[in-house]
């Protein structure tokens, strides 16, 4: 399902909102006997965006297993409606779910590539014959090529790699990388899946890699993706000295927007209630570099 067609493009704030207000209201009218909340979708902020933001990509650890309901995760998504976005501990399921209520309450479509890199019944239910695949994703209003999912050597104490994409942000086609780290106190095997990762990015002349390192900036394990790219907040960078927004619940940053051959024109780092990890995106200028 693409966005970029006409019809798809008719759906403005106004119309999104109105629909998640009507459902609201029909919840009061019907009162506590109707089915469950989770049938329905939470109105948006007078803040939020209008439409996909064509050149804004996102990162979002959204945090499994949390039981949180995938309803929110999708309006904390449609808030910003980002061009692209990447997630990380995202269960197969989950993903389905998010994205059909972002086309169902906000009318925003989006195509979308799993980097599953392992099966788990703990993380992601399911049958114990047939567990839930989890992992990354990439949802992307523009269609995907080329996709690749990549399983680390050694992921520490759980499996760990990366997905990367080939799609369209800002009119240009981008190299998308989206990854989760090991763990934390693993610096060893995060210096490993960090020079695989690297080794791949370098390719391309222009690329985004972008997901939850759980490494601090200045932690030494990064420094191979220092050495290619920015990050998409100017002021951070790895010197004790760089200003670096926390992106999650414990006031440590973990989660970047790598830039490689790319300008940044702003970025938000946004708390949520939703996830132990903040919301961050970025808006990019695909021309200037």
């Amino acid at each position: 399902m693409g966005v970029h067609g006409e019809e798809a493009m008719v759906f403005g704030r106004g119309t999104r909102m109105l629909a998640a207000g009507l459902i609201v209201a029909f919840m009061g009218f019907i009162g506590p006997s109707a089915p469950s909340a989770a049938l329905f979708a939470r109105p948006l902020p007078a803040e939020a965006v209008e439409d996909v933001v064509p050149n804004r990509v996102m990162t979002w650890n959204i945090c499994n297993p949390c039981g949180e309901s995938n309803l929110d995760r999708a309006a904390e998504i449609a808030t910003y409606a980002p061009q692209v976005i990447g997630l990380q501990e995202a269960c197969v399921r989950d993903v389905e779910r998010i994205r059909s209520h972002l086309e169902r309450f906000y009318g925003l479509a989006y195509h979308v590539e799993y980097g599953t890199v392992l099966r788990d019944w703990g993380r992601c239910g399911g049958l114990p014959w047939n567990p839930g695949a989890f992992g990354q994703a990439i949802l992307s209003a523009a269609p995907m090529t080329d996709p690749v999912s990549v399983e680390y050597p050694d992921g520490g104490s759980e499996d760990r790699g990366y997905l990367a994409v080939t799609t369209t942000v800002g009119g240009q086609s981008v190299r998308i990388f989206n990854t989760h780290l090991a763990q934390r106190r693993q610096e060893a095997v995060r210096a490993a899946q960090t020079r695989v990762l690297a080794a791949d990015v370098a390719r391309h002349d222009r690329a985004i890699a972008l997901g939850d390192f759980n490494a601090v900036p200045a932690a030494p394990e990064l420094a191979g993706m220092w050495k290619l790219a920015a990050d998409t907040d100017p002021r951070c960078h790895p010197s004790s000295s760089g200003d670096c927004a926390p992106t999650t619940d414990w006031q440590s940053k973990f989660d970047y927007v790598f830039l490689r051959g790319i300008v940044p024109l702003g970025h938000r780092v946004q708390p949520t209630a939703y996830s132990d990890h903040h919301l961050l995106h970025a808006d990019l200028d695909m021309n200037g570099a």
